[in-house]
């Protein structure tokens, strides 16, 4: 049995980006995860932040491309590698991205305005 899996929850560096290679479109999310962990010499707190180049595909890029910068999110979906040639040194590379299957918003809904809940009822009737 095989299993390729990924399940990530972090922060949007960037707003989402919609592309088109080969007549399809996808949307690439720039997603940061973070761990840290305490210095047993010094007591101090030390953290790493590592970056996701998340793509999406289908009816969820159309969803994915309404993402904003500091967006928090759970992205679910595959580990996928590729080759590319840096344009600048024509080295190849090897490239690792999430292939997205689903997104979950993660954000609080925001508070409505004063003048938004002004028509709104105060109680509900039953």
């Amino acid at each position: 049995m095989y299993q390729n899996r990924i399940s990530l929850i972090g922060f949007l560096g960037h707003d989402a980006t919609t592309r088109t290679a080969n007549n399809a479109s996808f949307t690439v999310l720039s997603l940061a995860t973070k761990t840290s962990y305490k210095d047993k010499k010094t007591g101090e707190f030390n953290g790493h932040t590592e970056w996701h180049r998340c793509v999406v595909w289908g009816r969820l890029a159309e969803y994915a491309k309404t993402l904003t910068k500091g967006a928090h999110v759970a992205v679910e979906g595959e580990l996928r590698s590729r080759e590319r040639v840096d344009k600048k040194t024509d080295a190849k590379q090897r490239v690792w991205e999430v292939r997205v299957a689903s997104i979950l918003k993660l954000d609080r809904a925001e508070k409505a305005s004063p003048e938004e809940t002004q028509d709104m009822p105060e109680e509900v009737p039953e």
